[in-house]
């Protein structure tokens, strides 16, 4: 019984140091991240409440797998290309500079040889994913010009552990198992399978699962999916973050894409937490007492040098000055890969391990200094420091999210592209994505009725939400979660019946219609010019049977279902038409209501 409780004990101190740290923190105006790294420190190293920082940080670095996963989510393929120059161009020149000038400062240290020096230079240019875009989704700026730079970098570096790890077993004599070139092959083809069973394989199985219509199973699906291709891609030499990527830019353009994003979020948020806590946990304060002088100098140059470079080089790339300062000052720290590299440099012999420990040292510490250097960074920034969002990303900035594409739906959805309208469309219907696709549709598979799809599906930037289910029930879980989370977005909602619409507009909603109105009411003056009448009496007819109904309505929301019951025409109206009705009155009978209404009200 001991060992559980050990474990449950550990999780319940890393949980409370992440409730409690981090509204400390954001309260502050110091960001969760450096409320995360304080957490871990405080339960670690200062009170000794956790030793173990190293195995939980391997277990919490799926936090950053989950966090390139939501991130692929957002990049079609198509976005990925026109970023090409700045992961390709800009990141390439960002690590080999910074690389060059940091491995010339370790060997003119002379605390190490030209071979650990290329590995410390290397492993010091690359920063953390984590910690960057953590930052920027705190601040809301993950989607601006600078973000979007930023990443590019950040993916670069992703890509450059391998031949960086390929470098390790150059530089120890080949000691290592394989070969560069092997190496190179097996990733190469990692990364080949991974688009090729993301292209032909993960939607028919997210269609498979969908259909069945249990929650659990998806949410099970989609770990799977990230775990999965991230353990293929560790296992061919890459890291599980680019692995987790993969699969996200591979399902970006799925119709399950806000589905998993919702599913997922929860997951990446916890863990994300419990990684930063656990780098807090890994550091050795004994480590930097000792060499307290050559750290207190070390850190410094090597975000300076960072930041210099990082600078230099965005604004060449056409950043313009705030861009640029915002950029240097985000990723001048080392990052959670350089742990990777420099345990693999100890154990190849290129460095003491007492060297790979300094230098994890000097990594960590320079990632808790990030959140303040961004702070200060706005000292730096000239002008206006307001920073427009690029709404590239598709259904991100739809001014209208239509949940259901029902019958209704379809036509309202004609509309508003024609009018050159941009839609984002969820339903839960597997089978209704399959058959809209088929015509060309793009529509999203996602519940309206969660908070977190909704929120995936960009209802934060949306102007109105139309709702167009065929339920009820589920229309009026899906208003009042929009109006309790959402006031400032307007509500279209399709209404079932009459008494569904009383019930809308007394819940206030921005526009409400009975799904059958409009035709029945077109329906009827076809029939009355069938029998003779002129089309222009036929229309006047219909209008004033329109008016009537909805001061009914009105009076119907205020006094009851039974007033304005004088309004309603059960005899035929003189004149006779042509053909006198066999029934002087139709009731439809509403099920839901008990009550006998009249079939104009459909």
């Amino acid at each position: 019984m001991s060992e559980p409780n050990t474990v449950f004990t550990e999780t319940i101190l890393l949980l409370g140091g992440a409730v409690v740290s981090a509204p400390i923190f954001k309260w502050l105006r110091l960001g969760t991240v450096l409320g995360y790294l304080a957490a871990g420190v405080v339960i670690g190293p200062g009170f000794h409440g956790l030793t173990d920082g190293e195995q939980i940080l391997n277990v919490a670095e799926l936090g950053v797998v989950f966090l390139l996963f939501i991130i692929g989510l957002e990049l079609k393929p198509g976005r990925l290309w026109q970023m090409r120059k700045d992961i390709f161009g800009l990141g390439t020149a960002q690590v080999v500079v910074t690389g060059a000038l940091l491995t010339s400062i370790a060997w003119l240290s002379g605390i190490i040889d030209w071979r650990g020096s290329i590995i410390v230079g290397f492993g010091l240019a690359l920063s953390s994913t984590a910690f960057a875009m953590q930052i920027l989704n705190d601040s809301g700026e993950a989607n601006t010009s600078y973000g979007q730079r930023s990443f590019s970098m950040l993916l670069f570096q992703d890509l450059a552990i391998v031949p960086l790890l390929a470098l390790t077993n150059i530089l120890d004599g080949g000691k290592g198992h394989g070969t560069p070139v092997l190496d190179l092959a097996v990733a190469v083809g990692a990364i080949g399978a991974m688009i090729i069973m993301g292209r032909y394989l993960l939607t028919p199985l997210f269609q498979v699962i969908a259909r069945t219509g249990a929650r659990e199973v998806m949410i099970a699906a989609a770990l799977f999916v990230v775990m999965g291709s991230a353990s293929l891609m560790q296992l061919a030499g890459l890291s599980m973050a680019m692995g987790a990527f993969v699969a996200g830019v591979m399902l970006a353009e799925s119709s399950y894409r806000h589905e998993l994003e919702a599913d997922i979020e929860p997951f990446r948020g916890v863990l994300l937490a419990i990684f930063f806590i656990a780098v807090g946990l890994s550091l050795q304060l004994d480590v930097l007492w000792d060499n307290a002088l050559l750290i207190v100098v070390a850190v410094p140059v090597v975000m300076a040098v960072k930041a210099i470079v990082i600078y230099v080089l965005c604004r060449v790339a056409g950043s313009p000055h705030n861009d640029a300062v915002r950029i240097a000052f985000l990723l001048p720290q080392g990052g959670e890969f350089g742990f990777v590299l420099f345990s693999a440099a100890g154990m190849a012999g290129l460095m003491p391990s007492s060297t790979a420990s300094l230098l994890i040292a000097i990594v960590t510490l320079s990632m808790a200094l990030t959140p303040i250097g961004t702070m200060l960074s706005k000292r730096l920034l000239q002008g206006d420091e307001r920073e427009e969002l690029d709404e590239d990303f598709e259904g991100a900035g739809a001014d209208v999210l239509m949940v259901g594409f029902s019958r209704f739906g379809q036509i309202a959805a004609q509309i508003l592209l024609a009018g050159g309208r941009a839609v984002t469309v969820i339903d839960v219907s597997a089978d209704r994505i399959r058959q809209a696709s088929s015509f060309g549709f793009r529509i999203y598979f996602g519940d309206g009725t969660r908070k977190d799809v909704l929120r995936a599906a960009g209802i934060d930037r949306a102007k109105v939400v139309v709702v167009c289910t065929q339920k009820r029930e589920m229309t009026d879980k899906i208003v009042e979660l929009v109006q309790a989370d959402y006031p400032n977005a307007k509500l279209y909602v399709r209404s079932y019946d009459r008494i569904h619409s009383i019930s809308l507009r007394n819940r206030n909603v921005d526009y409400e219609l009975r799904e059958t109105l409009e035709s029945g009411l077109l329906f009827g003056r076809r029939t009355l010019e069938a029998l003779g009448v002129s089309e222009s009496d036929a229309y006047e007819i219909g209008e004033d049977i329109r008016r009537r109904d909805e001061q009914r309505l009105e009076l119907q929301v205020s006094e009851g279902l039974q007033a304005g019951r004088d309004m309603l025409y059960s005899q035929p109206v003189r004149p006779e038409p042509l053909v006198k009705p066999k029934r002087a009155m139709d009731f439809d009978v509403d099920p839901l209501a008990g009550t006998a209404d009249v079939a104009a009200d459909a």
